[in-house]
């Protein structure tokens, strides 16, 4: 008989897996054969009297199995140094994914605390979005892909001729300072023109900047009108931007109205 049930609802899981965290036959602590399915990739909360099995669900029960399914999928090595917690009084649980648990107690004065900060993976979830995700342009929508040199020319020399452009630098973004001494230093390097908080300035007449509030500064490293013969031009250009900002450049249109977005 025990078989047929689990068969049965093995059955009856099969197409809620992928949606739904499936529980069947939960009895860890005051829990009496408890079957409920959870929406995934939705805020939900368990709310109840005080030993209603709140604590025995979310914890004793989903954390646990979640955690140690985590822990059995590392190697020996790995699993030497974390703690093996012990396998629910559950029959089954489907859908489940690795478990992040934070008790309910102060662990930060900081209000600007995540679960990300608290449990000490935002750092990591920063490299990883960094290496797999694909970043998109806010003000175009398309992927945001790196390109060689060779590929940023050819995208500019595809422009109609006779388009003006200025080849940027982008190298103070959202970043507090005054930046005296930068400004000087690009001015010494042979740089003429900068770009200050969305205004053109000559960099040895360039505002003084309030060191209080966030400011963005490209370097203009060359005005260009696109024609056949400028590709050396514009990969010497594409090099020195590349280098100045650290790998960025950008194209801007020398036409566009104001705010309209740079390539």
């Amino acid at each position: 008989m025990d078989e047929v049930i689990k068969a049965k609802r093995q059955q009856q899981n099969a197409g809620s897996s992928l949606r739904a965290i499936t529980i069947r036959g939960a009895r860890e602590h005051n829990l009496k054969n408890v079957d409920v399915e959870i929406p995934r990739d939705k805020l939900v909360v368990f709310t109840g009297l005080s030993g209603s099995g709140k604590s025995s669900l979310a914890f004793d029960t989903i954390y646990a199995e979640g955690q140690r399914r985590y822990v059995e999928s590392l190697s020996a090595y790995a699993r030497q140094f974390l703690e093996m917690m012990q396998k629910p009084d559950v029959d089954q649980i489907d859908g489940l994914s690795p478990a992040i648990s934070i008790e309910q107690k102060t662990t930060s004065k900081n209000p600007r605390s995540t679960v990300g900060t608290v449990t000490e993976i935002y750092d990591y979830m920063r490299l990883l979005w960094a290496r797999v995700g694909v970043p998109y342009s806010p003000a175009t929508g398309l992927p945001i892909e790196s390109q060689t040199v060779s590929q940023m020319v050819d995208r500019v020399l595809a422009l109609p001729e006779g388009t003006r452009l200025y080849l940027l630098a982008p190298v103070v973004r959202g970043r507090k300072g005054e930046y005296r001494k930068e400004l000087a230093e690009w001015l010494k390097k042979g740089f003429q023109r900068v770009k200050i908080d969305g205004a053109f300035h000559e960099l040895a007449e360039a505002p003084t900047l309030d060191k209080k509030f966030p400011h963005d500064i490209d370097v203009v490293v060359d005005r260009i009108v696109v024609r056949a013969d400028i590709g050396q031009r514009l990969a010497e250009s594409f090099e020195t931007a590349l280098k100045l900002a650290e790998g960025l450049a950008v194209i801007e249109y020398a036409d566009a109205p104001a705010g309209a977005a740079p390539a």
